[in-house]
């Protein structure tokens, strides 16, 4: 039943409930037997064990599980307790990456509870024709409330009676403004939930007036319940890079098979021992394996973080950080992040005058004389506590006071100098507010509200002038209220509309409007700049989003700005043909913004997805990587985003795009670098078996160069500065792999050097010092001398010299500790016989 849809009588029927007597006691537990509590539901939770558990089926950690078995085999097999060292190691490094998945995974959580907490705890019903105070849990399909100023709302409800009913419902709709709602309206079948004014939501709140309404749907059937059916269906996709180290993984695991069977054929036909064979193998699987690969790639997206914390974004999934720089689309949500949520007048219109005149810090005397008149006519309220300004009241009213405030006028000493002696409050029927000020000894009514129905009542001024002013503030997307007066000799003694709201003077117009950040209009230029398509998606009304959007530079000239009801009536395949084309989606549900975030997902891209609502979790969720706002933002939009910015700042996403951008670059960099270093031990391993038969390098000695040679510069390079210019790139595509642009080649190539310098310093040892050890150690200290250069070879593709040789401070640090750990190992008489090594002569 859609009830918004249908008459008040119709919807009772159908529930079979009493307007003045409420359900009867038996009719409520029948209900409740039906539709249970009037809760959210929640999947069951999964143990901390389990999710421990779960962080282990990552084909990296397999990896690394592998590592330390090997390690260990190998410490069993040499007999010697402190080779024990380095699986403990490998243990503890996969252990901490575990715990830090459940940490993530336990805040992920939060989201569905923060929803749950929106609910409202209690209800005042009608039951038995009895008024009596209930769980709102309690609640059933055809309870009759009551709401007046200041309540939640405790189900979804069709209004019977209103009385100036508002309801703020921006949690739900996005529109920064409080709903009139009117119990008298049927609203169309198509009717987007924003414009249901004969209806109210459970989680948004009553900010004036008051009602009685039916409940229509309880728990997991209201529209907050349905968002939180697509908070939990929705799962979290893996990010490019998560997939990408899934691929290299199960690539990593092949080469290190291939080159162990290759060793293994090898050492057979030469008819070596067995055993002998064996641990070559090993050998040859450590060193295909970079085990500090994972460890690393959090370390560095760590970093990261702390970089973007320092900017106003908190993230709360690590590879979030790098998704963030591939993102190629960002659908961004209006009221509160590309604009100031904050109702500002900005135009006024004086009868009589020819032009609009824009509001400042000192307009026109005329225009002052009607900024004035408007406030003694409102309701609202401001407070000034240096430069922070607090609204209170309605937001249309409290612009009106703002504006008058900013010329001088504050409303006390407007009240004071001209006091309030009546009022009509505001109401939906009449859409107008009245008030009676004495003013310079006479009593003035002063009246506003709609420009057409202010029309009716005026018998002075130019509204047809007034009309096309209307038109001109309308169609930038202003809201428009007029204001009007007469002077009355005494109060009546019935304060009605018939009595003081007619035969009035046309004053002027007053035009407001949410307006967009200032740096959200540079941030979109930057992201049109860097190949990012920006996408406005709003529960407001389609005209007002695009003349923001226009504004802003996200609608330009040949797109497109529809609503939820058009987006509904298109196929899958009709809004994948289209979505590239459309740049503002209005007056949009939920399900619309998935909608909207899969189709451009279909296309390949990476959907970055902006908000700060109820309404915005699912998508935020569903999208690739999901930004919440911190200031405004709900607990549930902060629980199911990967991001949070701080500052509520549109342009704090470019900052953190450029970032992620940054770090995506370095871990390409630690790829390279590490994978480098392998290949080159696995040519090294495999050469050496080719050519002389034997092992020139221990499985110490591989997992040495792999866990502490090669992890200290690893770490700094993931934490060489962002590059210029790299806003002024394209984003790289979602396919493109983490071998792209000639890297796979690179790494081979630098690999073979590696192997031959390795295999070059063997041989000379070999005939030098006259024995296997002294190939050994020449060789184990060419191939991680070789990796310490190598280090700053990675950390640009230009010319080393272009950009400081010596800029990243940290490779520095690295290169010297590393060093001295090489020259410990070298050197040290009892740490040398450990590791198989011996001291050769200069």
């Amino acid at each position: 039943m859609n009830a918004f849809n249908l008459d008040t009588t119709t919807v009772l029927n159908e529930l079979n409930v009493n307007a003045t007597n409420g359900l009867s006691n038996e009719q409520v537990l029948e209900l409740k037997e039906k539709y249970g509590e009037n809760k959210l539901q929640e999947k069951k939770k999964k143990s901390i064990v389990a999710k421990f558990f779960e962080q282990f089926k990552d084909v990296m950690i397999i990896i690394l599980l592998i590592a330390a078995a090997v390690s260990f085999a190998i410490a069993i097999y040499e007999k010697n307790p402190g080779e024990l060292f380095e699986p403990a190691l490998i243990l503890l490094i996969v252990v901490l990456n575990a715990l830090m998945g459940v940490i993530q995974e336990n805040k992920a959580e939060k989201a569905l509870d923060a929803l749950k907490n929106m609910s409202a705890p209690h209800a005042r019903v009608i039951r038995d024709g009895v008024e009596k105070f209930i769980s709102a849990s309690e609640l059933v399909p055809g309870d009759i409330i009551l709401l007046e100023a200041g309540d939640f709302v405790p189900a979804d409800a069709r209004l019977l009676k209103s009385s100036s009913l508002k309801s703020e419902e921006s949690a739900l709709t996005g529109e920064s403004v409080p709903t009139e709602k009117d119990a008298t309206v049927i609203v169309k079948e198509d009717a987007p939930l924003g414009d249901r004014i004969n209806m109210v939501y459970s989680g948004c709140s009553i900010t004036y007036g008051s009602a009685t309404a039916v409940v229509v749907n309880t728990g997991m059937n209201t529209e907050m319940g349905k968002i939180a059916g697509l908070l939990s269906g929705e799962e979290e996709s893996e990010t490019p890079l998560q997939q990408k180290l899934a691929t290299l993984g199960k690539y990593l695991g092949i080469v290190a098979l291939l080159a162990c069977g290759v060793v293994f054929v090898i050492g057979l036909i030469e008819e070596m021992d067995f055993l002998e064979i064996f641990m070559t193998s090993v050998s040859l699987a450590v060193s295909a394996i970079p085990e500090g690969l994972p460890a690393i790639v959090t370390i560095v997206l760590s970093i990261g973080v702390q970089r973007m914390v320092k900017k106003n974004a908190i993230i709360r999934r690590l590879p979030a950080v790098e998704t963030l720089g591939s993102a190629s689309v960002i659908c961004s949500d209006k009221t509160g992040t590309l604009t100031l949520n904050q109702m500002t007048l900005t135009k006024a219109f004086v009868d009589g005058e020819g032009e609009i005149e824009n509001i400042s810090t000192n307009n026109s005397e005329k225009v002052k004389l009607l900024l004035n008149y408007a406030t003694l006519c409102s309701d609202g309220s401001i407070v000034v506590d240096g430069e922070k300004v607090t609204h209170l009241g309605d937001p249309t009213e409290t612009a009106i006071v703002y504006a008058s405030y900013k010329n001088g006028f504050t409303k006390d000493a407007l009240n004071q100098k001209y006091p309030r002696l009546a009022s009509i409050p505001f109401d939906s029927d009449r859409k107008l507010m009245s008030t009676v000020n004495e003013i310079d000894g006479k009593k003035i009514v002063i009246v506003k509200g709609a420009v057409d129905v202010m029309e009716a009542r005026s018998i002075k001024g130019d509204y047809e002038v007034a009309k096309k002013m209307n038109e001109v503030m309308t169609s930038d997307a202003l809201r428009v209220l007029a204001v009007g007066y007469k002077e009355i000799d005494e109060l009546p003694s019935e304060l009605t509309s018939e009595t003081l709201e007619n035969g009035l003077t046309f004053l002027g117009l007053v035009g407001m409007i949410d307006p967009p950040r200032q740096e959200a209009k540079e941030a979109v230029a930057v992201c049109r700049e860097a190949g990012i398509k920006p996408v406005m998606i709003t529960g407001d009304h389609v005209m007002t989003a695009k003349a923001i959007a226009k504004e802003l530079g996200i609608y330009l000239e040949g797109d497109k700005a529809i609503t939820g009801v058009e987006l509904d009536a298109m196929s899958e395949d009709e809004l994948d043909k289209e979505v590239e084309h459309i740049s503002v989606y209005a007056r949009v549900s939920p399900e619309n913004k998935i909608r909207i975030v899969k189709a451009w997902q279909r296309k390949g891209q990476v959907v970055s997805m902006t908000g700060d609502g109820v309404n915005d979790a699912p998508a935020l969720k569903a999208a690739d990587i999901g930004c919440a706002m911190g200031i405004t933002g709900t607990d549930v939009a902060k629980g199911a985003a990967d991001m949070t910015l701080t500052d509520d700042n549109f342009a704090t996403i470019v900052d953190a795009v450029k970032e992620g951008r940054g770090i995506y670059a370095n871990i390409k960099k630690v790829v390279g670098f590490l994978l480098g270093t392998n290949v080159g031990e696995i040519f090294t391993v495999l050469f050496a078996m080719i050519i002389f038969t034997v092992r020139p390098l221990e499985s110490m000695q591989l997992l040495w160069i792999n866990l502490v040679t090669d992890s200290l510069p690893a770490i700094a390079l993931g934490m060489e500065a962002v590059e210029a210019g790299v806003m002024k790139q394209k984003p790289k595509p979602k396919t493109e792999g983490l071998f792209a642009h000639g890297m796979a080649a690179r790494i081979i190539i630098q690999g073979l050097l590696f192997g031959t310098l390795s295999i070059l310093a063997y041989y000379l040892g070999t005939v030098m010092g006259g024995e296997h050890i002294h190939g050994q150690t020449l060789a184990f200290f060419v191939l991680a001398f070789c990796q310490i250069v190598q280090a700053y070879n990675m950390r640009s593709e230009r010319s080393l010299f272009k950009i400081g040789p010596f800029g990243n401070k940290m490779l520095n640090l690295a290169a010297i500790t590393t060093t001295v750990l090489m020259a410990f190992v070298l050197f040290v008489p009892g740490v040398q016989n450990a590791f198989g090594l011996v001291y050769l002569p200069f």
